[in-house]
């Protein structure tokens, strides 16, 4: 497959999308997704790193939880 290079401003583009068949539209929407979600989840781990947990703390608030259910007969099955 030989490939080509041209340069399109977004309308040209919005035009050129118009015209693609579903199947086509469907395949860019798709791998559009993917590029979207992964960035958006990226940025959401960024935005939630933190240095003020440590795994010790996280661990004894789920036992405290886990221990308080228990206690209350509310387990997890």
């Amino acid at each position: 497959m030989k490939n080509i290079s041209i340069e399109l401003d977004k309308n040209q583009f919005f035009r050129l999308l118009k015209n693609l068949n579903q199947n086509d539209k469907l395949e860019i929407y798709n791998e559009l997704k993917k590029s979207l979600f992964l960035n958006r989840f990226n940025k959401l781990l960024k935005s939630t790193e933190t240095n003020e947990l440590s795994m010790e703390e996280i661990t004894h608030e789920v036992e405290s939880v886990r221990k308080q259910r228990y206690e209350n007969g509310r387990q997890i099955t």
